[in-house]
């Protein structure tokens, strides 16, 4: 297992390039991505010059984590009416991309709505461009600000479920500022708690198969000084057991009107063990999460990848002989079970907490009255 300890002195961001960004170089708008199948041990970007370029980023996981998917998505409706292609085919592209991450087809669908809207209106196809840029970098400052405010009230009900700080936190997948426009969902509420000497230990599950947890989310962790250390998935159980997790901090790719979280598989055993060691599961993620029109749990699609990624180990220098591109690790042919997401009961959820606050116990109606909050406060600005 790698352990870090925190470091003292100034915290650094967790990445000097940016998850995503909009760019308008001389020949043609583009969006940039933070190519993250590529870290830690590469920083190098993609350039995304068309809908179908971005569309294979997301399938590929260069860009990824639901949050920054809705900006992805937005992004690329307005690059697609930028550069003069079907707009409603590269919607449809992008929506389709990953379908458990409901803020992907949110962020598609503002953007689409604001190039229709204007054009509706009388705007040429160049108008509607600029609307839908106009609706995705609005996306973009909505989701950093709304990062820093789930920090907040995650950080308070931290405080108020463990007093006296010493936070041991456990997470899973990767929840920071690789899947925002901020700071993150999960990762950015351990982090509030590092900055005011109230972090005493983040445990990061590896996450298998793609290793989300050890290539990026230790990747933020070291870059913030944070005090950290790596396990394998299936080492939690024995963590729970020493006594040695307070709470478990995850995000979320899709929350049901019910309240069950769809997240990285893996998170739904975490949240058992939890219940059985009396632990506090807490989901953090922004309301865009939250799906009304997804009833319940078992009404989430959840997509399933390939089973390479499963059967082969990808690792830099190694010789390329698997179908992936990766080191077998099973015997040719071999069937693999590789669902990317799992979900959690609300029952099982001590609080979803979400930029207008905390929800505890997590329920129907108190899911319901935060999305018409939201919604409200959306409509006054």
């Amino acid at each position: 297992m790698a352990d870090q300890y925190a470091q003292s002195g100034e915290d650094k961001r967790p990445s000097e390039i940016p998850a995503i960004r909009w760019e308008e170089p001389p020949e043609g708008p583009v969006v940039v991505l933070l190519d993250q199948t590529r870290l830690p041990a590469q920083e190098v970007e993609l350039v995304c010059t068309d809908a179908s370029a971005l569309v294979e980023a997301i399938r590929s996981l260069a860009v990824r984590g639901a949050p920054l998917l809705g900006i992805a998505g937005a992004y690329g409706v307005a690059l697609a009416a930028v550069r003069g292609f079907d707009v409603d085919d590269a919607a449809d592209a992008l929506a389709g991309a990953r379908p458990t991450a409901v803020n992907l087809s949110v962020g598609v669908r503002r953007a689409r709505a604001a190039y229709q809207a204007e054009v509706a209106q009388g705007g040429d196809p160049a108008q509607g461009a600029r609307a839908a840029l106009a609706a995705a970098r609005q996306l973009h400052r909505e989701d950093a600000e709304a990062s820093a405010r789930m920090a907040e009230h995650g950080l308070a009900l931290l405080d108020e479920l463990l007093p006296g700080g010493g936070h041991r936190v456990l997470t899973h997948c990767n929840t920071g500022a690789l899947v925002s426009g901020g700071e993150g969902t999960a990762f950015a509420v351990a982090l509030a708690a590092h900055r005011v000497g109230r972090l005493r230990r983040l445990w990061v599950d590896e996450t298998r198969p793609l290793l989300q947890g050890a290539r990026l989310t230790a990747y933020e962790a070291a870059r913030n000084g944070m005090g950290y250390t790596l396990l394998t998935d299936n080492a939690a159980g024995s963590l729970f057991a020493a006594g040695e997790v307070d709470a478990v901090l995850v995000g979320a790719d899709r929350i049901a009107a019910d309240g069950s979280v769809a997240n990285k598989v893996g998170t739904y055993p975490l949240a058992v063990l939890a219940r059985y060691h009396h632990v506090p599961f807490i989901v953090v993620a922004p309301v865009t999460t939250v799906d009304p029109q997804t009833p319940d749990g078992a009404s989430i699609e959840v997509e399933q990848r390939p089973g390479y990624e499963v059967t082969e180990v990808s690792a830099p220098q190694a010789p390329v002989m698997g179908a992936g591109g990766g080191v077998p690790v099973a015997p040719l042919g071999t069937q693999a079970y590789n669902p990317a997401f799992d979900v959690t009961p609300p029952e099982l959820v001590t609080a979803i907490v979400t930029e207008e606050g905390a929800i505890s116990p997590v329920t129907a109606e108190a899911l319901a009255e935060m999305c018409a909050k939201a919604g409200q406060a959306r409509e006054r600005t």
